[in-house]
């Protein structure tokens, strides 16, 4: 088996040029540096320098062994930091943010799992809609993000490693005196002629709505907007329209609204967990991710469909 400190000597050699610049980048002697690369001429059985007056060259097995020797070394330093970030949580800071409904379930579960491995790591929580997450992300103003999207929307993943939590459906909701509330299965197509209430027209969620309407038929007819899915519950008790809410928005259902599932599939919405690719990556966010996807596993363990 090739040794990775052999490797990682011909890959300075290859960069620096000379064995006595790679031996001064390494800190080692010349000599240790010539002793590695006959070691490794040696186990390989092939050339793979070039000597010269001032320097040296890859040859063409050296060259092929640099390129899968770079590969190689990035996987290894990325287990060693994975590692080490693992063990070294005694200290620093994480920083968080979230869109509400999710804030409101499945964060306070992963932060107590954290908080009670991790206890000196500083946690700060902010919240917001996506939109408004992912530039402060991108921007290095936050560590790690609750965010969603919707099944036909390309994610925007350059600078940033997503992790797929959960998917969240989306049910409709009706004042219980509603004609349609004794139903039990209903299609999006009987809901053509309903005054409709969403979330803001440029949210995500209201986007969503909207195509879902427009493929059953029919362009929706939006009375009242709101933000707050407690505000959105209110009104349609209030009979002045039905709406769709995420299940993640339902944990305080109120008694004088029906929730009823659309056949034959709800919209659904992917909970994703968010953080920076490579340095910027923190010790704390691998943790976090991982106490994130324990709090899903256990929302989906107690799931489903809201009680009518």
């Amino acid at each position: 088996m090739l040794s990775p400190s052999r490797l990682r000597v011909l890959r300075e050699v290859a960069h620096r040029g000379s064995f006595s610049a790679a031996a001064q980048a390494l800190s080692y002697t010349q000599s240790a540096v010539s002793q590695q690369i006959a070691a490794l001429e040696a186990q390989t059985d092939m050339k793979l320098l070039e000597r010269h007056p001032r320097g040296v060259s890859l040859t063409a097995a050296g060259q092929t062994l640099v390129r899968h020797a770079e590969g190689i070394l990035a996987s290894l330093d990325a287990a060693e930091a994975a590692l080490s970030a693992l063990a070294g949580l005694r200290g620093g800071r994480l920083r968080m943010a979230s869109f509400p409904t999710a804030g409101a379930t499945l964060m306070p579960l992963a932060i107590a799992t954290f908080r009670a491995a991790y206890p000196e790591v500083e946690l700060t929580l902010a919240e917001g809609e996506p939109e408004e997450i992912v530039p402060r992300l991108r921007a290095g103003e936050l560590d790690l993000a609750l965010l969603f999207d919707f099944a036909g929307e390309v994610s925007a993943q350059d600078g940033m490693t997503l992790v797929q939590l959960l998917e969240d459906p989306m049910y409709l909701a009706l004042p219980r005196s509603h004609p349609l509330a004794g139903k039990q299965s209903l299609r999006l197509q009987d809901l053509g002629r309903e005054a409709w209430i969403q979330t803001s027209s440029s949210s995500p969620c209201a986007r969503h709505v909207v195509r879902c309407c427009h493929a059953a038929g029919f362009e929706p007819s939006v009375t009242f907007e709101s933000d707050d899915y407690q505000t959105v519950q209110g009104l349609v008790a209030a009979g002045v329209g039905v709406a769709l809410i995420p299940e993640l928005a339902l944990s305080g259902l109120r008694e004088d609204t029906v929730i009823r599932a659309l056949a034959p599939r709800p919209p659904v919405r992917r909970v994703i967990a968010a953080v920076p690719a490579g340095a910027r990556l923190v010790p704390a966010a691998p943790a976090m991710l991982g106490a994130l996807e324990e709090a899903a596993r256990h929302y989906e363990t107690r799931r489903g469909r809201p009680a009518a």
